[in-house]
């Protein structure tokens, strides 16, 4: 079974998240895949960073990680980003944001 989806490239010691991001948004969360991006509500409003700063931390609660674990790599300013995730696996990263079906 491969861990693979579009949405989601693994390496040996890293994981890259491609997203599309909704800020200001009601509640931060998980909408569904679109396309080959995940796509994400974000609280945050787009200014200053915050949407950015909100991804991040959501991301490194929700998934487990410590705060220096999950990076943006690109998109500071567009909602399209990439996120290197360090010390965690695809499938867990898939379980975690509750998208386990993904893996069938």
């Amino acid at each position: 079974m491969s861990a693979s989806v579009n949405w989601l490239k693994t390496a040996s010691d890293h994981c890259i998240l491609r997203l599309r991001i909704q800020p200001g948004a009601r509640r931060t969360a998980v909408l569904g895949v679109l396309g080959d991006q995940l796509k994400v509500a974000v609280q945050a409003p787009p200014v200053g960073g915050k949407a950015n700063e909100a991804l991040l931390r959501w991301l490194a609660n929700t998934l487990g990680l410590k705060k220096q674990d999950v990076m943006l790599i690109s998109g500071q300013t567009s909602r399209d980003k990439r996120v290197r995730l360090q010390k965690i696996k695809a499938t867990d990263v898939q379980v975690a944001l509750g998208l386990a079906d993904s893996l069938r």
